[in-house]
């Protein structure tokens, strides 16, 4: 009996440190902060008790629990995923190069999203992977009608990184984008994965909220507030700033908002900084029960008003099922919002270009 104890109690400890081995090794897991310069966290106003917090008290959970979610996500419901590819359009690099005079712009579904800006080239939440997860069998995107790369994409002049979830910071697409890569403009903390992963201290620009970053005269980057939460590993919970960002060219504007849960920080943004001719808010990936980290698609709707946005993207469904609602809820209720609401919503189909 003594001896069957010790076996079991022996299975159980080389198992937590083969995991913590596997983590510690994997670089796909990131860094921890304490590896990067700690005067600009520390001096956040953001950052206290030992991490980063949001504006507005925030619960991860406002019912049920995460148990009970967990067995919903498991079983699935109708329509979780598409019973066959995506429609999509070819993306046509030379085409999207062309349009140096004006702002386009493809979506490849979730939170990714091409940007030419008068001539310049901007990527937010790059991932084109086989699957947003540290292992390659989960959370794999969803079949599209033509093939997206890394290879197919132009020379990027700014990798724009919202926070460091894996649905949002992909470390096999940064690998691969980097050689084609000027600059990444990321939140207070994410530098620390960059880092890790090779990409030169030099090419990297970090900002906390409300502060600004000049590219060139004519091309600023503001990271704003957002509702939400980071981290990569079992021990580093908000321990990286999430932000949202906004492009200014000239006078023109463009929302990023990341991932983030309606709160009244979009009022204070769009007084602020408003208005935008263009916003991509979250509208995907939400439930009643984590309602304070993820916007519901009417939220969405809600938060372009407030951001005083000419046209809205629902940005963060049609990729990957992170929840417990059918792929295509999302949009079909953020179009009823926003026809209710008398707003302008962008449909467009992935890898399709798009003016302002």
């Amino acid at each position: 009996m003594k001896m069957t104890l010790i076996i079991i109690i022996s299975i159980i400890i080389t198992i937590i440190l083969g995991i913590n081995l596997f983590i510690w090794l994997n670089p796909v897991f990131g860094s921890k902060t304490k590896f990067i310069n700690q005067q600009k966290l520390k001096a956040s106003s953001n950052f206290r008790d030992s991490k980063f917090q949001n504006l507005e008290p925030t619960k991860m959970m406002t019912g049920g629990t995460w148990r009970g979610a967990m067995k919903k996500f498991i079983k699935g419901v109708e329509n979780d995923r598409p019973d066959k590819y995506i429609e999509s359009v070819a993306f046509n690099r030379e085409d999207f190069i062309k349009n140096c005079d004006s702002i386009a712009y493809t979506w490849f579904g979730h939170s990714t999203a091409l940007f030419n800006i008068y001539g310049k080239i901007i990527i937010t939440d790059p991932v084109f992977s086989e699957a947003a997860s540290p292992v390659s069998f989960f959370n794999k995107p969803f079949d599209f009608e033509y093939e997206y790369k890394v290879e197919n994409l132009p020379n990027i002049d700014v990798v724009l990184i919202s926070h460091d979830h894996y649905d949002h910071l992909d470390y096999k697409t940064i690998k691969k984008i980097d050689s084609k890569t000027k600059k990444y403009i990321v939140p207070l903390g994410v530098d620390a994965h960059l880092l890790r992963w090779g990409i030169p201290k030099k090419k990297i620009e970090v900002a906390d909220w409300g502060e600004s970053i000049n590219i060139e005269k004519n091309l600023k980057f503001i990271s704003a507030t957002a509702r939400h939460f980071s981290g990569r590993g079992p021990r580093d919970r908000d321990k990286t700033l999430w932000c949202s960002w906004i492009i200014e060219s000239g006078n023109h504007k463009v929302f990023f908002g990341g991932d983030s849960g309606y709160g009244k920080h979009f009022k204070d943004i769009g007084e602020k900084h408003g208005p935008f001719d263009l916003t991509l808010i979250e509208c995907g990936q939400y439930n009643e029960n984590w309602n304070q980290i993820h916007a519901m698609p009417e939220q969405t709707v809600q938060a372009h008003i407030d951001l005083k946005g000419k046209l809205l993207l629902p940005i963060h469904w049609s990729k990957y099922k992170l929840s417990i609602h059918s792929w295509t809820e999302p949009i079909e209720r953020a179009k009823v919002a926003a026809l209710r609401n008398n707003i302008k919503l962008q449909e467009t189909k992935v890898g399709q270009v798009n003016k302002l």
